[in-house]
């Protein structure tokens, strides 16, 4: 079982950040890269990505289904259902992988052509998309290796699989975008296809890890490996509404930033920008995150109700700490940070206020982002997508207000992530404070 100490907080979370924070500097690798290629490939691949993350994240709601339920069996020492579910969760992401990659690639291609505002762009994102959709096979496959060290709360190993994605993807981007290290020139697509090699040398490591642990082995987890109707009917109860919020979630932001498109390229560069920088402040929120709903749903089911308290303050105070680590520059030196990822110094300016504007909101999001990943650590799914549905509601209507109706410049329509982040905390404490959440949240 796991305890609240700092140090077995930090022991849980401090890999994931960690993971999280070396994919961070992928991403902003990447967009560095191909800012120094055109303005075309790097708006592209910022929107193409944002489309490939939000169908990555309806499966990751699944993977969350299959870490909530694998800790909560662990709470009750009850492993030997673990199994089923495991073997039922890769078979099932499996079949999400093929049915995302024939819409990612067959049919998103087209759909961006009509609905973009600058065709060279919608052409670039379904070349991007060509190529980058293919990695779901390998990713979604990781996917379901992770949500059981992640439920055991043995996080080390994603940390070590993090690094090698990571230092794969960069090697492979420098040689074939720009055709250095005896590799093609491929621009855009040797972007994509970095991404999918890496994606591919991580699954391949992770596979091999689990075979050979004799730790995972006595979980058994690859005996007789079969589908079961009714381990998927509890993944699913509990996965769907995490599925859809991850579709809400960044679907949301692909939104918002398609607006943004349309309002011109100058804009869609800078908001670019602000995105690549927000990945630093992501490390320790998704890191927490995901350590929030291990401990909520293992001490549910070791009926430790009265210790959550105490873990969500630590939690938040180790966040904070970490935010203040990893996005410190945003408040300080921003135009250091952007000037590193994209050198044109005509979006440098309003890049630089964009972000020291919002910083302060991140911080709300640190701590709210808490109270959120209890709810649906808790199992009560139903709960935390209504809670996304209802605080990305208010988002988009907010930043539909401000572009079309209001006609802001992008300095003023970024201050909608205040009202996300607030409305988000605040729903969260009212579901919390008000609803039974603990009883409700059963898995059986």
């Amino acid at each position: 079982m796991l305890k609240t100490g700092y140090l077995s907080i930090l022991k849980v979370a401090f890999p994931l950040m960690v993971g999280n924070f070396v994919q961070s500097i992928v991403l902003i690798t990447d967009m560095a890269f191909l800012a120094r290629l055109d303005s075309v490939s790097f708006d592209a691949a910022g929107n193409a990505g944002l489309l490939y993350v939000t169908f990555y994240m309806i499966a990751a709601g699944f993977g969350d289904s299959m870490q909530i339920t694998k800790a909560r069996f662990i709470g009750r020492n009850e492993v030997s259902v673990i199994p089923r579910f495991f073997q039922t969760g890769v078979l099932s992401l499996l079949l999400l992988a093929l049915v995302f990659y024939l819409i990612l690639s067959q049919v998103m291609p087209g759909l961006l052509l009509d609905y973009s505002y600058s065709s060279a762009i919608a052409e670039a994102q379904g070349e991007f998309l060509g190529i980058r959709s293919f990695a779901l096979f390998f990713s979604l496959s990781s996917l379901a290796l992770m949500s059981f060290l992640m439920a055991t709360g043995k996080t080390q190993i994603v940390f070590v699989s993090s690094i090698l994605m990571s230092t794969v993807n960069i090697i492979l981007d420098y040689g074939l975008i720009f055709g250095e290290l005896g590799l093609p020139k491929m621009g855009l697509e040797g972007a994509a296809l970095a991404s999918v090699l890496a994606e591919v040398t991580v699954f391949i490591f992770l596979l091999f890890y689990f075979l050979l642990r004799k730790w995972i082995r006595e979980y058994n987890l690859f005996k007789n490996f079969h589908f079961d109707l009714h381990a998927l009917k509890t993944l699913f109860s509990i996965g769907w509404p995490l599925m859809l919020q991850g579709c809400i979630t960044l679907g949301t932001w692909t939104v918002f930033f398609s607006w943004i498109e349309q309002m011109g390229g100058h804009n869609l560069e800078i908001s670019q920008n602000i995105r690549s920088i927000y990945f630093l402040a992501f490390v320790p929120i998704f890191g927490f995150a995901a350590t929030t709903k291990t401990y909520i749903s293992q001490f549910i089911g070791a009926d430790r109700i009265g210790e959550i308290p105490l873990v969500q303050r630590r939690i938040q105070l180790l966040v904070t700490v970490t935010l203040l680590i990893f996005f410190h520059g945003a408040i300080l030196y921003p135009d250091f940070l952007i000037s590193m990822i994209n050198p044109n110094e005509v979006v440098l300016g309003d890049s630089v206020y964009i972000i020291q504007q919002v910083a302060p909101a991140i911080f709300v999001f640190g701590l709210t982002s808490v109270y959120f990943n209890t709810v649906a650590g808790s199992g009560n799914t139903m709960a935390s997508l209504a809670i996304e549905a209802i605080s990305t509601g208010v988002y988009l209507s907010s930043a539909y207000l401000f572009i079309y109706i209001l006609q802001w410049d992008i300095v003023g329509i970024w201050y909608v992530e205040y009202i996300y982040f607030a409305t988000l905390g605040i729903v969260s404490l009212v579901y919390l404070r008000f609803f039974n959440w603990t009883k409700t949240g059963r898995i059986a």
